[in-house]
């Protein structure tokens, strides 16, 4: 049984922010900033690309008014909203959940880049968006 669903199940404390039938919200425990939370389903799924519709946007739903409090209660500057999914792209633990992460400067712990690919001139992208259009 994964860490998230021993929390779901009461078998592993958790400060919790938020709880209903379907989603659960609690602060990470290693605060990337001070209000870091995680924002999990209750019913395991393995990645956000796994997860059914209704779910998913149950837990965005969930997300978004944890960002609005970020903001309000705790004067957040910005906030960043994110999934990993499957470990090439991060993923540690695999049933689906969204951090929640307030930021309030620069010299906050989590540093996001993305650089532009030095090769994105060889790139066909109208090839690219057919091949994914194909699987749409």
């Amino acid at each position: 049984m994964c860490v998230f669903c021993q929390i779901v199940e009461g078998k592993i404390p958790a400060t919790k922010v938020y709880e209903d039938d379907a989603v659960i919200a609690f602060l990470d425990i290693a605060q990337t900033t001070k209000g870091h939370t995680l924002v999990v389903p209750k019913k395991h799924y393995d990645f956000f690309l796994k997860t059914p519709k209704t779910i998913m946007h149950r837990v965005m739903d969930v997300a978004q008014r944890i960002g609005q409090a970020q903001l309000q209660t705790l004067h957040a500057k910005g906030v960043n909203v994110l999934t990993n999914n499957l470990e090439a792209a991060g993923q540690t633990v695999f049933h689906f959940h969204v951090h929640v992460i307030p930021r309030y400067d620069a010299r906050d712990k989590l540093q996001l880049e993305m650089h532009e690919n030095e090769d994105r001139h060889d790139l066909n992208l109208p090839a690219i968006a057919q091949q994914l259009k194909t699987k749409l």
